[in-house]
């Protein structure tokens, strides 16, 4: 019985430990660097270009957790996004400070 108890805690103790750990965002390889300011649905301004957002695009915040496009606030958030076969944004990530910080991926310009 003791020696559940202590098995029980040490994998509780790790569990919070790993939630209090950062972690990597995969982003697929395709994805690109910007810079994002929030404009008009179904409109975001990229590197100062206009851009559509398709109507399934997903935005993730620095959580990783889905944002609506009318509650992002600010302006040059730097973003990884990709962009489906019709040229429309898909999915963009508000990338953290240490995320923008790296090196971006080889496809991104």
């Amino acid at each position: 019985m003791r020696r559940t108890i202590r098995l029980a805690l040490l994998l509780l103790a790790g569990a919070a430990s790993l939630s209090v750990q950062a972690f990597e965002r995969p982003f697929p390889a395709n994805a690109v660097r910007g810079k994002m300011t929030p404009a008009y649905f179904p409109e975001v301004l990229i590197d100062g270009k206009v851009r559509q957002l398709a109507p399934s695009a997903r935005i993730f915040n620095q959580d990783n957790l889905i944002e609506l496009p009318a509650a992002i606030r600010g302006s040059d958030l730097v973003v990884n996004y990709t962009v489906d076969s019709w040229g429309n944004i898909d999915r963009i990530w508000i990338l953290t400070a240490e995320e923008a910080a790296q090196k971006p991926a080889a496809s991104s310009r």
